[in-house]
């Protein structure tokens, strides 16, 4: 497990493992961490680990993201070029 607190930002990290996430004890003590953060105002974030390819994951996302760009590109021009003509 990894925590880390971000005061800049009021935010707490708390990076957890597949198996700390099926520590039901684990989980349990982080409750105190929770709580004293929660009174300070700062967002507690949980990440889970996941159990899919990291690398594949993000080589999908940013496919997308860049199919996502060309398409929004597209449209845009198509916009401009139709409002020239009227």
């Amino acid at each position: 497990m990894e925590i880390n607190v971000r005061d800049g930002s009021k935010l707490v990290e708390v990076w957890t493992t597949n198996a700390e996430q099926r520590d039901q004890a684990l989980r349990e003590k982080l409750k105190p961490l929770y709580q004293q953060y929660k009174a300070r105002k700062y967002l507690v974030a949980v990440f889970l680990s996941g159990t899919k390819d990291l690398e594949q994951r993000t080589c999908d996302l940013l496919c997308y993201n860049k199919k996502r760009i060309a398409e929004l590109e597209v449209r845009r021009e198509k916009e401009q070029a139709r409002d020239m003509t009227m």
